[in-house]
């Protein structure tokens, strides 16, 4: 027995030891390990630090940080993305600079993509109909082609990494933070449809991230401004909040993203859940036994920082409590004091020097497994590919079937098929473009008004009275505002939602109203062709009206 383990422990260990490259051909976890112990601590503290920049084109603190410190990884915003050829370019520079050093590693090039109303990557990139839209239709096969279609785009574009889906409950209606980023208020319908949506992603190259863990729908506060409170016991956590996470790790989720959220009621304390042991090792690792990365949500956000009083203290409570990357929405000096206290850290605290090489040694396992081989998404984009693919042919026709599957007809379905005949005199009003495009086109001769922010007009109720038919689109407690002052008009109007569509439960006195869930285009054109009669609104409502006994 003990001659049959000497070759392949002499193997083991001679490749340990020289193994240099991260595309020689090794297992992930062996070719991690391998590197790992020949890189020095910086190195290894670098795999573990993602950063972000702001403007089109890099920025040369960023290279630097490439180029000298070898971070691990970069985030890609909104700020970056509106010159869709210009963001690929960049994606290549700063991979090839990457790829320059010694191990050769590429970096995680990451980006929120969720489709329906946040998306970062925007320039040339389908609008789509969004988690609620794939909540209401219910098809976990319309999860599956949204991440799919999602990851296509981006992996066109070198971007490799996805901090989606969105797993959040709609548990508080009065979020605004999470409202139709959700799938619905059910956990388990969340948990399915957020594994098929890794699947697609994973099939398209792309690694997916699930967030906000443990989860952040419980809430009407946004940790960008403050530490959110959830009184939330640690019972009704697991049989809710955290049941999309225990169905994605089963699934093998690759990521998972750690919340700045509060949870006073349980063992954590006033900890953020994105700080806490509790939450990410006992709760997170080695209850639900989750084995993939846990990447912090931005460490420059009050909700992380306030609860500990500083970025580098925060960055090193995050690293010690279980994260395996600190994400930075913006670049720090070379000199700034978070990496210079978690380098020095790792010279005077051992077990701090511990956590971060395995941490490190995560990262590059998860490198390993999806940056390498047929489906990888390719580290240097091909530019001439951009223009045939974004948007994407086929994602655009999935995406329009999808807002049409996911059109709810909430009330007066006697009121459709309506016929521009039938309605005479329409009066749209709304504050989207694409609302006012799609209705034109169901409507020639329609008359438009785009209602101000504030929601105050006095001109809105005289051209409503000459309308035969109104309709509104509503979108938020301005538009709320303003459609109230339509009651007791006598006219015909129909509501047509946009986003969530929890306004709705406030205004049931109209003739009748429809909800879709995003502002893409798509879905403005799917609202119309329902009201005509074009299509039959099969959608259902992802979580039940207050005042039918739900939550």
């Amino acid at each position: 027995m003990r001659r049959r383990l000497v070759f392949p422990l002499l193997f083991l260990l001679g490749l340990r030891v020289f193994a240099q490259n991260f595309a020689d051909p090794a297992e992930a976890e062996v070719l991690a390990a391998s590197l790992i112990a020949a890189m020095s601590d910086e190195e290894a503290l670098a795999q573990t630090f993602m950063l972000g920049w702001v403007g089109a084109e890099p920025s040369p603190l960023i290279i630097d940080w490439i180029r000298d410190r070898k971070i691990g990884g970069i985030k890609i915003f909104g700020w970056n993305t509106g010159d869709t050829l210009l963001l690929a370019e960049t994606v290549g520079t700063l991979q090839r600079i990457a790829l320059d050093s010694r191990f050769h590693i590429p970096l995680l090039v990451a980006t929120d993509q969720e489709g329906g109303w946040i998306r970062h990557v925007k320039g040339a990139t389908s609008e789509t109909p969004g988690n609620m839209a794939i909540g209401a239709s219910g098809y976990p096969l319309d999860a599956y082609y949204s991440g799919y279609y999602i990851g296509r785009e981006l992996a066109v574009l070198g971007i490799n990494m996805n901090f989606a889906p969105t797993v959040d409950l709609y548990t508080n209606r009065d979020s605004t933070l999470i409202g139709p980023r959700a799938f619905g208020e059910d956990p388990v319908q969340a948990g399915i449809l957020g594994a098929a949506f890794v699947k697609g992603q994973r099939d398209a190259g792309i690694i997916a991230t699930a967030k906000h863990y443990p989860g952040h729908g419980d809430t009407d506060l946004d940790s960008h401004g403050v530490l959110p409170q959830i009184n939330a016991s640690f019972e009704e956590l697991w049989d809710r909040e955290l049941i999309p996470y225990r169905i994605l790790s089963r699934e093998g989720t690759p990521a998972i993203m750690s919340g700045h959220l509060a949870f006073p009621n349980t063992q954590a304390g006033m900890a953020p859940a994105s700080l806490s042991p509790w939450f990410l090792g006992d709760i997170l690792r080695d209850r639900i036994r989750f084995r993939g990365l846990i990447i912090t949500d931005d460490l420059m956000m009050n909700g992380a920082t306030a609860a500990v009083g500083s970025v580098s203290r925060a960055a090193k409570q995050a690293l010690m409590a279980g994260n395996d990357i600190i994400m930075f929405s913006s670049t720090p000096n070379l000199s700034d004091p978070v990496w210079t206290s978690l380098a020095a850290s790792m010279r005077e605290d051992p077990e701090f020097r511990t956590r971060v090489r395995d941490a490190a040694r995560r990262v590059l396992e998860i490198k390993l497994r999806f940056l390498r081989g047929e489906k990888a998404v390719p580290a240097i984009p091909d530019p001439a590919k951009i223009a045939a693919s974004l948007p994407d042919p086929e994602g655009q026709a999935f995406f329009l079937d999808l807002a049409a599957r996911s059109v709810t007809v909430v009330s007066g379905e006697r009121a459709f098929p309506l016929t521009p005949e039938q309605a005479g005199n329409v009066f749209l009003a709304g504050n989207y473009a694409d609302f006012f495009t799609a209705g034109r086109t169901a409507f020639p001769g329609a008359s438009a008004y785009w209602y101000p922010p504030s929601g105050e007009s006095g001109e809105f109720v005289s051209l409503a009275r000459t309308a035969d038919t109104i309709i509104f689109c509503l979108s938020d407690s301005a538009g709320l505002k303003m459609l109230q002052s339509l009651k007791g008009l006598g006219k015909r109007v129909i509501l047509f939602s946009v986003l969530s569509p929890v306004y709705l439960e406030e205004v049931s006195w109209v003739d009748a109203s429809l909800a879709v869930y995003s502002y893409a285009p798509e879905s403005f054109i799917a609202g119309f062709s329902a009201i005509l009669g074009r299509i039959v609104p099969q959608g259902r409502l992802p979580f039940p009206p207050r005042n039918s006994g739900g939550r």
